[in-house]
């Protein structure tokens, strides 16, 4: 395992309760970061910020108050945020877009791109004062190329794309790096929210024959949210294991 040096840096990773921010929370506590987990779930924000030594801030996503209240808490003692990691996200169902319900569409793109957004418009402004952060937001493959009966999550991910790079060249001045990665599938507890027909399909695109490991993911952004990564931003790593081709 490559080892980045965190130490003195304060890292928010929304969604970090399980999953794939869960992973990236442990990989950035271990090598030294100040790491704040936020979660709607604020139980399991706690249970996971006490297994890695972390801080557990209950945040709803979806709400710019919260989402403001919660970069306060995040900056005390320091004033400083470093490092972001987007990974709050939900799947929705999975239906043609004939069928598909209203309200879990509105409820999709307010989680997975109102979200991203918010959080990304509080804490720019620590990042901008300190002259310095890494920002990635977490994608998917589908926003890319779009999976059937998942119209509402394929839209909210390219989105995101979209934001980020959108963003990045905005803060391209700033030594503020904003990058995002689209994965396949991981077997996270998104998949309890998806069809095993879905789940079939997904996994029959993947060139590799699997679904991606969380610390292959959180292995990739551990470098993108390093210093290291001095000249990148506005752009899009892909995890889809051969799917994607651009």
């Amino acid at each position: 395992m490559n080892s980045y040096d965190f130490k003195n840096q304060v890292a928010v990773v929304t969604g970090g309760a399980n999953g794939i921010g869960y992973s990236v929370a442990e990989r950035l506590s271990k090598s030294g970061a100040t790491v704040k987990i936020w979660d709607l779930d604020f139980a399991a924000a706690q249970k996971a910020a006490d297994t890695i030594n972390a801080e557990a801030i209950q945040c709803n996503i979806t709400d710019w108050v919260s989402v403001q209240n919660a970069a306060e808490t995040s900056t005390k003692g320091s004033e400083r945020i470093d490092i972001l990691v987007n990974s709050a996200g939900i799947a929705g169902p999975n239906e043609p877009i004939i069928d598909y319900d209203n309200e879990a569409w509105d409820q999709i793109i307010s989680v997975n791109l109102t979200g991203t957004y918010y959080v990304n418009k509080a804490i720019v402004p620590y990042m901008k004062a300190s002259g310095y952060g890494r920002i990635i937001n977490i994608a998917s493959v589908a926003g890319k190329d779009g999976n059937p009966n998942a119209g509402a999550y394929s839209a909210s991910k390219a989105g995101v794309i979209a934001l980020t790079k959108s963003l990045g060249k905005e803060l391209a001045d700033f030594n503020i790096a904003v990058n995002c990665v689209t994965p396949a599938a991981a077997k996270t507890a998104i998949f309890d929210q998806m069809s095993q027909e879905h789940i079939d399909y997904m996994l029959s695109k993947i060139p590799r024959g699997r679904f991606v490991e969380v610390q292959e993911i959180s292995s990739m952004i551990a470098w993108m949210a390093s210093s290291e990564n001095s000249f990148t931003t506005g752009a899009v790593f892909d995890l889809s294991g051969g799917r994607s081709t651009y």
